[in-house]
């Protein structure tokens, strides 16, 4: 019987977009008919998770409830979220519907835990939501790993650079990014977490190499083991 995968998307487009990619990217294929069978219910309309959660917004919950839903009821066997603030209200959608809904998180430090076990701190480059309210905290305590964050300084910095990739504006000063991971690494985190999915984008964009894990390929691998896929082999 196919198996479905269900992208519950729109946070924003572009992450959305690039999720995808990487499943199809990752997966060990010699044809269209060995990819994997992939629904994509992409709703900018979703408020904004971080407006909300640092108490100015409506609350996405009950969006996010309806997308994960009508994935479900369109035959989704899995269902995975390309937006780190939005994993969130992960416990509480999970409630509201039936089926597995990977968790972009927790395969990330499980990830980090399998594959760099040396590793006891890492930087968390995400939203002010994500670093403000300990969104990969409570996860990672599990694997004892510490997370450094920005100060408001620079977090202010990863929070525009972010903006700008929602908007489609890649003609940007990268300088300030550089001084943030300078900044964590001053707090001795060994691997940057790019923690909100247009960061991502962002540093393939503007090429900036440093020590980083990308938890939408995480997801992706992860997905692509859970549907009974090979993950292709760099």
């Amino acid at each position: 019987m196919k198996k479905t995968l269900g992208i519950l998307g729109g946070m924003g487009p572009l992450a959305t977009a690039d999720l995808f990619k990487k499943v199809v990217m990752m997966t060990e294929a010699e044809r269209d008919q060995d990819h994997i069978y992939i629904l994509v219910d992409s709703d900018p309309s979703i408020p904004d998770r971080t407006s909300f959660l640092l108490g100015d917004g409506e609350n996405p919950l009950k969006h996010l409830i309806k997308s994960a839903r009508k994935l479900e009821s369109m035959g989704a066997n899995c269902i995975i979220m390309p937006c780190n603030t939005a994993h969130y209200f992960y416990d509480d959608i999970v409630k509201e519907i039936n089926t597995p809904f990977l968790n972009m998180i927790v395969e990330t430090g499980k990830k980090i835990h399998r594959m760099h076990s040396h590793i006891k701190k890492v930087g968390l480059l995400g939203t002010k939501g994500t670093c403000d309210l300990g969104i990969y905290e409570k996860i990672f305590k599990n694997y004892n790993i510490e997370i450094a964050k920005p100060d408001s300084k620079h977090q202010e910095y990863v929070t525009k650079l972010i903006r700008n990739v929602k908007k489609g504006h890649f003609n940007l000063d990268t300088s300030n990014i550089y001084e943030t991971i300078e900044n964590l690494k001053e707090q001795n985190a060994e691997l940057f977490i790019l923690g909100c999915t247009e960061l991502p984008i962002a540093f393939q964009v503007f090429n900036i190499k440093e020590k980083t894990l990308d938890p939408t390929a995480v997801l992706a691998e992860s997905a692509i083991r859970f549907m009974g896929k090979k993950v292709k082999e760099n």
